[in-house]
C-alpha cells in the first residue's frame, strides 16, 4: 500500500478536527474523500501533506513512518498538494509558478522534461508561460496549481476541492485532468464537495462527517446507500 493512515487524530489547539480516521491509497488509484463543509476534509489532507502534525495515529508512505517527518520531507518522498484556492503567486509568471514545484534537487534535475510534460497536459499554459498568473482565468490558474504539483515528480497528488470556484463548463475538464494525472503514474487522493464528480472518477471512496469516517466502499455501493443519497444528492 502506498499511503496508509490508521486511527489519525488532528486538531487545532484544544479543538479536535479529525479523529480516528483510517484511509488507504494504493499506487495507480484515485481515492475520493467526500463530505460536507466543516467535516474536516481540508484538515485531513493538510495532515497528509505534512502541513499539520498528527496528535495520534499512524501515517505511513511507502512503508515509512511520516508522523514526525518535517514538512519538506513529505515533498522529498513524493507527496504533492494542489491546495484549495490554488495559492499561486499572482504577480509571478506562469512558468515561474511552475518552477516553484521543482525546487528540490531531484525534481530540479528533471526540470526541462517536467515542464514539457506540463505543457503537453495544458497547452494553453505554454501560450501563456510569460503572463502573470493573476491574469489567468480560474480554470487556467487551477491548471498552473496542478502543473506546479506535477513538477515535483510526485508519487501521489493530493487535490483539495479542485472544482471550487470554477465555472460548470470547466469542471468536467478538471476531473478529466485528474484521471490523466493518475494515468501518468501518480496516485490521487481527492477531497471534493462535488459528490457526483468525485465518485465518478474514484476507484474507492470514503465519507467524512464531523471529523470521522462514516462510510467507505466502491462508488456504486456508496451511491446506493440511502444516507448518502439523501445527504449529498438530495434524493
Amino acid at each position: 500500500m502506498l499511503l496508509e493512515i490508521r486511527n489519525l487524530h488532528v486538531g487545532y489547539g484544544d479543538a479536535p478536527a479529525v479523529w480516528d480516521v483510517s484511509i488507504d491509497v494504493d499506487a495507480g488509484e484515485i481515492v475520493s474523500v467526500i463530505g460536507p463543509n466543516g467535516a474536516g476534509k481540508t484538515t485531513l489532507i493538510n495532515a497528509i501533506a505534512g502541513m499539520l502534525r498528527a496528535r495520534q495515529g499512524q501515517l505511513r508512505f511507502d512503508g515509512a513512518d511520516m508522523t514526525r517527518v518535517r514538512p519538506h520531507g513529505f515533498c522529498e518522498r513524493g507527496i504533492a498538494l494542489v491546495p484549495e484556492g490554488r495559492r499561486l503567486f499572482t504577480k509571478m509568471t506562469v512558468e515561474e509558478n511552475l518552477e516553484l514545484g521543482c525546487y528540490l534537487p531531484r525534481p530540479r534535475a528533471a526540470r526541462a522534461q517536467s515542464l514539457e510534460r506540463v505543457y503537453e497536459l495544458f497547452p494553453i499554459l505554454r501560450q501563456k508561460r510569460a503572463q502573470a498568473a493573476g491574469e489567468l482565468s480560474g480554470g487556467q490558474q487551477q491548471m498552473v496549481a496542478i502543473g506546479r504539483a506535477l513538477m515535483a515528480q510526485p508519487r501521489i497528488v493530493l487535490f483539495d476541492e479542485p472544482s471550487l470556484g470554477l465555472a460548470p463548463t470547466i469542471v468536467d475538464d478538471m476531473f478529466d485532468i485528474i484521471v490523466r494525472v493518475r494515468d501518468g503514474g501518480a496516485a490521487v487522493l481527492l477531497v471534493e464537495q462535488n459528490v457526483i464528480k468525485a465518485l465518478s472518477v474514484a476507484d474507492r471512496a470514503y465519507v467524512l462527517e464531523q471529523g470521522r469516517i462514516v462510510a467507505t466502499g466502491l462508488p456504486d455501493e456508496l451511491m446506493k446507500q440511502s444516507h448518502i443519497r439523501e445527504a449529498y444528492l438530495g434524493v
